[in-house]
This record gives C-alpha cells, sequence and structure tokens, in this order.
C-alpha cells in the first residue's frame, strides 16, 4: 500500500532526493517513474526534473533500475532470483541473490505460502521468489515466498582431466552423479591428464556431451592438495584475499599505548598445539591474597585486540564476515584474516609487545566466580608452549625452557585450575566420551598415520579458562544492554527426546518424561554404561540427540555446556563472532572509537544467519577433505579387511566407521545375507524378520574393501561379521514398516551403490 505524505495535500514544491529514496524504499511496488510522479503530483517540467534526478541518482551508484522500477541500490525488488543457502536455527531456507552488485548481499529468510502450495525446493535450488521487508525485529532484512523452482545450467564445473586418445579429453567430475565432459584441449595447454582443473561449460545445445574447456588448473589428483582445494572450491570458500583486503593488512602498523593498560609485567604464557603458528590467547594465574578470600585465585585471559586493526566497514572487515571464520584441512589453512594480521601483529607472540582485551576473573575457594573486569592492555607473553610440553612439565619432566617457569607461572596456573574444576563438577556440563582423530600426513601429502590424541589436564585448562573468559563477556554484554551475538545451543527437540527414551528403554535404561531434561541427567545415563560394551553406542546416540549450536542475538543459553549467558570472546583471529564481542565490549565500556557501530547492531540477525553457515560451511568441508583423504589412502587396498564399528543406520543400509583411520564407509542393505531386514528407528537397528539377526549402531564388526573412490571421499564395504541376535519387537516392527526394505535373492544380484 502506497504512504500517503504527511499533510495528505498536494505537494506544492519539489522533493528532494531523500525524499524520493524514503519513498521508494517505503513503496517498492511503486517504484516507477509514472508511480512516483503521480505519488509526489509532479506534471510538466517537474516530471522532466524527476526524470533528471533519477539519472543522477543512478550514475551516483544510489539506485539501479530493475524491471521499469527504481530500487535503491542496496535493496532488493519485489522480485528477485535467489539462491538457497541453507537453513536457518528454526528449520527455514536463507538465501540470497543470485546477482548483486558489491560484496554485502542481503540475506532473505523464506517461508512457505499460506494458503497455496509452493514448489518443493532446498538448500542449492536457485529460485523466483516474491521479496519483502522483514517488519519484525529480529532476522535479516528480508523475507521472501517462493514462486517456482529455478533449473539452472552450471557453468563451470570441477573434476579430473582424462585422456582417452586420438587428441580427445574428458573430465571426470567429482559429483558422481554428473555426466563427463568433453574438453578442448589446445595442444600448447599446461594441464594434463589426472590434473584437477575448473572447466567453463559452453552453451552447446547439440545432443551428446556437453563440451567445456579449462579454466584453472589446481594440480595433480595425486597431490594431496588438490583434495583440500576440491572442498575448498565446491564449498565457494573464499580461498584468495582481494589486493585492496592485502593492502589494507599490510599498511597497519602496531598498537600504541593509547588507551591502554600496561599489563606487560603480568607473567603471561600462551599454551597451543605444537603446530599453530598464530596465539590468540594467552593466560595467567596465582591465588588471591585478599584477607576477604582466603583460598581463592585469579585468573587473567588475555585475548589479540583484533578489533584495533580489523575496523568495522573496512576491506578486512568485509573479507572477514565474508569468510566468516578460518577453515583448517590436514594439508593447509584458510584464514579468516591475511597472514600479517593473523600470524604476526595480532598474534601473542612471546617476548614481544601485543595490544589485547584481558578479563581478570577472580573466584572463591570453591572456584565459583566472585567478580571479573575487562581491560584493553599492552602485554607481552613470558612463553610459548605446547600442551604436551606443558603436561609434561607439570608431570615432573621439565625441559630447559618450563624449568625456569614452573613454580612462579606453571604450577599457580595448575592450582587455578583445580579450584575452578569444583565449580565445573557441580555445573554439570554434558560430558560426552568421543575421541577425536588426528591425521598425520607425510613429505607428499599423503596419510602416514591417524592417531587419536590424549586428552590432557592442559587441554582442559586452557578449555575451562576461555569458557569461564566467554561467559564472563556474554555476562558483561547483557548487563549493559549491550546487543551482541550469542553462542546458543538449545536443548534437544521433544521428538528426538522421545526417540531416544526409546532408545535407551530397549537397552533396559530409562529417561523420565516428568524431570526437566539437563545436561546432568545425560551424565548419569552416560556413567551407567561406562566400560561397558554399550559405552560408545550410547555416547553416539546422545550426541545425534543434541541440537546444533549456532549464533543468534537472542540469549537462549547453552545447553551443553549448561551456561545460562554465553558468547566467543576468545578467538577473534579465527572467528568473525568473537569479533563482534570485542567492538561490543569496547562500546559498552568505553575502551575506544572502535566498538560496535549503529549500523551493526541493526544489522546482528544477519551477521548471526551468516556466520552460522559459514561454520556449517567449514565444519562440511573439512569432513569431506579428511573422507577424500582417506579414500585415497585405500584406493590401492581393495580386497582389504578391517575392523570397525556400525557407525549410522539407515532404510538403505549401515555405514561403518573402521577403527584406526575413523573412516566411514557404506554397506549397502543388499550386500547382507539372505533374510527380510526391518530398519528400526528406535534401536538404531536393521533386524531380521525371520532370523530375529541384526546389525546395531555400535557393533564391532569386520569388513572387506570393495570400492574405494578418492575424488568422491566414497568407500564401499562386504560385511564378514554375522549378524548377531537382537530381540525383536511386534512395536517397533509395526512402527518401523513403512521405512522397511526388503530384498529377494533375485532382487540382489547386482544391485548396491557407494
Amino acid at each position: 500500500m502506497m504512504k500517503k505524505h504527511p499533510d495528505n495535500r498536494k505537494i506544492s514544491h519539489l522533493p528532494t532526493k531523500n525524499d524520493i529514496l524514503a519513498f521508494i524504499e517505503e513503496n517498492p511496488n511503486l517504484s516507477g517513474k509514472r508511480e512516483l510522479a503521480k505519488a509526489f503530483n509532479l506534471k510538466g517540467d517537474a516530471r522532466i526534473w524527476l526524470k533528471d534526478l533519477l539519472r543522477e541518482l543512478k550514475s551516483e551508484g544510489v539506485v539501479s533500475k530493475q524491471r521499469k522500477k527504481i530500487v535503491p541500490k542496496h535493496a532488493l525488488p519485489p522480485v528477485a532470483v535467489l539462491d538457497i543457502k541453507g537453513r536457518d536455527r528454526d528449520g527455514g531456507f536463507i538465501a540470497e541473490p543470485a546477482e548483486w552488485e558489491g560484496e554485502d548481499a542481503p540475506l532473505v529468510a523464506l517461508h512457505p505460502a499460506r494458503h497455496t502450495k509452493g514448489p518443493a525446493i532446498g538448500v542449492g535450488d536457485r529460485i523466483l521468489a516474491k521479496i519483502f521487508r522483514n517488519k519484525r525485529p529480529e532476522g535479516p532484512a528480508y523475507t521472501g515466498r517462493a514462486i517456482k523452482r529455478i533449473e539452472r545450467q552450471e557453468l563451470t564445473t570441477m573434476g579430473v582431466l582424462r585422456n582417452i586418445g586420438n587428441g580427445k579429453w574428458r573430465l571426470e567430475p567429482i559429483d558422481r552423479k554428473a555426466h563427463e565432459v568433453a574438453i578442448d584441449l589446445p595442444p600448447d595447454s599446461e594441464a594434463k591428464a589426472g590434473d584437477l582443473v575448473e572447466v567453463e561449460i559452453g552453451r552447446d545445445k547439440h545432443y551428446g556431451l556437453k563440451r567445456g574447456v579449462v579454466k584453472n588448473i589446481l594440480g595433480s589428483v595425486e597431490s594431496e592438495k588438490a583434495l583440500s582445494m576440491i572442498a575448498i572450491i565446491s564449498h565457494d570458500i573464499p580461498y584468495v584475499f582481494p589486493e585492496r583486503v592485502l593492502e589494507e593488512a599490510d599498511e597497519a602498523k602496531p598498537a600504541t599505548m593509547d588507551n591502554r593498560e600496561d599489563w606487560r609485567d603480568l607473567p603471561f604464557v600462551t599454551i597451543d598445539p605444537e603446530d599453530a603458528k598464530d596465539h590468540d590467547d594467552a593466560v595467567c594465574a596465582g591465588m588471591d591474597t585478599s584477607e576477604d578470600n582466603k583460598g581463592g585465585a585469579i585468573v587473567t585471559v588475555a585475548i589479540a585486540d583484533v578489533g584495533y586493526y580489523v575496523r568495522p566497514d573496512s576491506a578486512l572487515d568485509k573479507e572477514a564476515l565474508k569468510r566468516g571464520n578460518s577453515v583448517y584441512f590436514p594439508d593447509r589453512v584458510v584464514p579468516m584474516l591475511p597472514e600479517h594480521i593473523s600470524n604476526n601483529l595480532c598474534s601473542l607472540r612471546e617476548g614481544e609487545d601485543r595490544p589485547a582485551m584481558a578479563v581478570r576473573m577472580i573466584f572463591d575457594d570453591q572456584g565459583k566466580k566472585r567478580s571479573h573486569s575487562f581491560h584493553r592492555i599492552m602485554m607481552r607473553s613470558s612463553a610459548k608452549l605446547s600442551y604436551q610440553q606443558t603436561q609434561r612439565a607439570i608431570d615432573g619432566k621439565p625441559d630447559e625452557k618450563t624449568a625456569p617457569i614452573l613454580e612462579n607461572i606453571l604450577r599457580p596456573l595448575w592450582a587455578a585450575y583445580e579450584l575452578l574444576k569444583k565449580a565445573r563438577d557441580e555445573r554439570q556440563p554434558l560430558e560426552l566420551d568421543l575421541p577425536e582423530r588426528k591425521i598425520i600426513l607425510d613429505e607428499t601429502g599423503r596419510i602416514r598415520d591417524v592417531i587419536i590424541p590424549p586428552r590432557l589436564d592442559a587441554h582442559k585448562l586452557i578449555e575451562e579458562f576461555m569458557i569461564l573468559a566467554n561467559v564472563s563477556a556474554a555476562e558483561t554484554l547483557k548487563s549493559k544492554h549491550q546487543p551482541l551475538i550469542y553462542r546458543i545451543h538449545d536443548q534437544p527437540s521433544l521428538a528426538k527426546q522421545e526417540g531416544l527414551r526409546e532408545f535407551l528403554h530397549s537397552l533396559g535404561l530409562s529417561l523420565s518424561r516428568s524431570a526437566e531434561l539437563t545436561p546432568e541427567r545425560f551424565n548419569k545415563i552416560l556413567e551407567r554404561v561406562k566400560d561397558t560394551d554399550q559405552q560408545e553406542l550410547v555416547n553416539q546416540v546422545i550426541l545425534r540427540t543434541q541440537s546444533q549450536a549456532e549464533y543468534a542475538p537472542e540469549n537462549i543459553g547453552h545447553f551443553g555446556l549448561n551456561l545460562r549467558n554465553y558468547a566467543h570472546f576468545t578467538s577473534p583471529i579465527r572467528r568473525y563472532a568473537d569479533l563482534i564481542v570485542h567492538r561490543a565490549l569496547i562500546k559498552s565500556l568505553k575502551l575506544g572509537n572502535d566498538g560496535l557501530t549503529d549500523e551493526e547492531e541493526k544489522n546482528l540477525d544477519e551477521i548471526a544467519v551468516a556466520i552460522s553457515l559459514t561454520e556449517r560451511r567449514a565444519m562440511a568441508a573439512e569432513r569431506e577433505t579428511i573422507d577424500r583423504l582417506v579414500a585415497h589412502f585405500l584406493a590401492d587396498k581393495i580386497g582389504a579387511e578391517f575392523s570397525g564399528r556400525v557407525a549410522g543406520v539407515t532404510k538403505s543400509g549401515l555405514f561403518i566407521s573402521l577403527d584406526r583411520l575413523g573412516a566411514d564407509g557404506f554397506t549397502p542393505i543388499s550386500s547382507l545375507s539372505t533374510d527380510y531386514y526391518i530398519y528400526d528407528e528406535a534401536r538404531h537397528a536393521l533386524i531380521g524378520e525371520r532370523s530375529h539377526k541384526g546389525y546395531q549402531l555400535g557393533d564391532s564388526v569386520n569388513v572387506r574393501l570393495i570400492e574405494a573412490q578418492p575424488i568422491a571421499g566414497a568407500l564401499r564395504f562386504e560385511m564378514l561379521s554375522p549378524a548377531r541376535p537382537l530381540p525383536f519387537s511386534p512395536v517397533s516392527h509395526h512402527k518401523s514398516k513403512t521405512g522397511m526394505r526388503r530384498f529377494n535373492r533375485s532382487a540382489r544380484k547386482g544391485r548396491g551403490s557407494a
């Protein structure tokens, strides 16, 4: 509906640019030249004046013309083509315009039509959508309703170059569902067989294979680096910094003492992995000497002051938001910030002055926090240590570096940690026992080994210090009524809770419906199955029950950590969320003029959705790269036998995780024995209808490798272990009937896929 002018009378004077822009913004459906002239009662020469004004606004880059409508340059038209990028925490789709001038494309929350059936859409689809301004205070600036799904022809693809002879070349796509592409390779091309390449697809409409030309050579597919590049490019992860961003980073100068407290005499140390290149947190601790806090401790956490170098709306800032976070692969890191910032000016290097945001926390003799305060400081790290090195010193085996600081720096850290453990044990965060594997590469980039690093007290100490610093940041900003981005983790949905109850009941364990669901209740269940055959199974199922943590301006608390207020503050070098929290602290505590801007505060919903999506993108890319690495490692081991565990149960078959490598492969249901298998969702099992034998999540099994696809990161196994007896429940049978998969002997022949 058109918005009337204030006095509802004919306008006797010409409108200003701001009047025109305000009207366009508020009335996107009435923004053609005719509608504008009518709205402002412009006739005769005034219409010519309006035409010139719109031309001027367009030349200034303020507006553009789309489908005979005048739209603000940074606004979406009433109907737009969108690409669906992911989902929000409520399960709705998040999209952005398929074409956008500039770097900061707005996000659109998609909702289904209320009275009409919209098209079936999913993540990755391109759609035509009706666009609305979001009138609610939360969420992205726009909402949308899908009109139709657009079939789009991919103009580029990626795959492995193959020479099929007679000067002919083919592209083997990394996507197993895609078709081969005929490649036009000129004689002087540097591309060769086995190279991983990006190919631009032509618009040829003839029958037969699509044709393409090599756009970019990414290296030999035999190189591990090429495998990580597949994930980087297929997930659209920015990995090359624009020239302006690098220039801005190179122009940055070391911070001064202006508006800073001098804390260079405090005995800070950094404790990180042995191969860490940047150090964004340092710690120090000591016993509190105050008479009113006997037996208490003071813990100080200093975090790199990234906000000093990365200012709002700068080229560095825009690129950091676009990336959202650093992405870690076994062979490389795709950083959020250029190296001159992340590994130099912001890294808390040993013996060098560095600017930092610090929080000083005071705890009583039971490890409960009494108070905390934030400071903008200049600090100097006394030592750069690794987790293993620090642990050895505490365990009585100090080296040349840790021996001089053992008594005055390291032991006070452990004494403080002993206090904090008391409060942590009382808080009862979720205690899942799921070991993490680490891939070790050789000089050629191939897997040399896969290890499970021990979980040291040094790891737990730093983790607890960082959690408490994050809590302090959230508490301070909340008390100041300062908008920020929280790290939130919702409790499991009611549906997942019910599924967990059914599963636990099948094991003789109970989860009452009457009592409030808390991490402590989960921990009691985990304690009951500790050191039993059911330990890994129950840990896995409880993990799958959990919601996914994400970022949001609205605080619902963190279920897994059992905390009411939690925000990411401790890793601004590698997470944009932490940089936002730093700026919020600077603004609310008046620690400088580089705090959170009003514009950022208005856009916190969009920023939270964007960085939640980039976090999930990074996790998927990292996981897929490891899958490809392992498949590459096993490609010449077809026929080998492995031990593993059932890591997933579906209607189609079993996912098997190999014990040593931790890699997941698939065993199709069609390759199992001749029984009719029923998928029992509650028990996470496939159960034979006649034999009442089957396979359940967590079962130890032996398998034979029958197929490995390195490019796809896919493994296929043949089951060697016989099915074990599983209690057959008519109730479970009835509930799973619609999802069961039956195969007779004739149907089994030749079926199954990786």
